[in-house]
């Protein structure tokens, strides 16, 4: 019974984020909740396995990424989601601006919800790496081995990612300029 308890409060402290994680991973609330209650039953399955050194957030989100990946990659084949890495390096090579911000100052200074808005546009193989990288503070090497890709061609669709999401976030502030 005190298992059940204590999965009971976790479940109720960590559902909005996962939740969260879920939904930018997948990019839709229906998939997202579906995707969550799963992350959720696979853990109170496997919760007697849970090292209690480790934090507990980390662990779910884990399984959340673990599955929201699965899901993905069952709609498409992996390599077709994302992408050629040549393909994608040669593209990188002609658009590389270096004067660009980064992203991490983005998040930090732009309103969240047009952020978040711009990061619901991207395709799936630009926003999963994203929200990994910088929702989630996964490294290069960790996205990889999630996505079944190498650690270079993590980062070229980071960069693409960041490049994408300039472009949106530059315009959107055109527009209400020139209003």
């Amino acid at each position: 019974m005190a298992r059940h308890t204590a999965f009971e409060i976790l479940y109720r402290d960590y559902y909005p984020r996962v939740f969260g994680l879920c939904r930018r991973l997948l990019n839709s609330p229906e998939l997202a909740e579906d995707a969550t209650q799963e992350t959720f039953m696979r853990a109170y399955r496997k919760f007697d396995q849970f090292d209690t050194g480790r934090e507990f957030w980390q662990w779910i989100a884990t399984i959340a990424n673990n599955y929201c990946i699965d899901l993905l990659r069952s709609r498409t084949r992996a390599k077709q989601l994302f992408g050629d890495e040549e393909t994608e390096v040669a593209a990188v090579a002609e658009a590389v601006s270096a004067d660009l911000p980064v992203l991490a100052e983005l998040i930090a200074t732009e309103d969240s919800a047009q952020l978040n808005a711009v990061i619901a546009t991207l395709p799936d193989k630009y926003r999963v790496p994203l929200v990994l990288a910088y929702f989630e503070q996964a490294s290069y090497l960790d996205i990889a081995e999630q996505l079944a890709i190498s650690r270079t061609h993590v980062g070229v669709l980071l960069l693409r990612a960041r490049q994408r999401l300039r472009l949106a976030l530059a315009s959107q502030t055109d527009e209400v300029h020139t209003r």
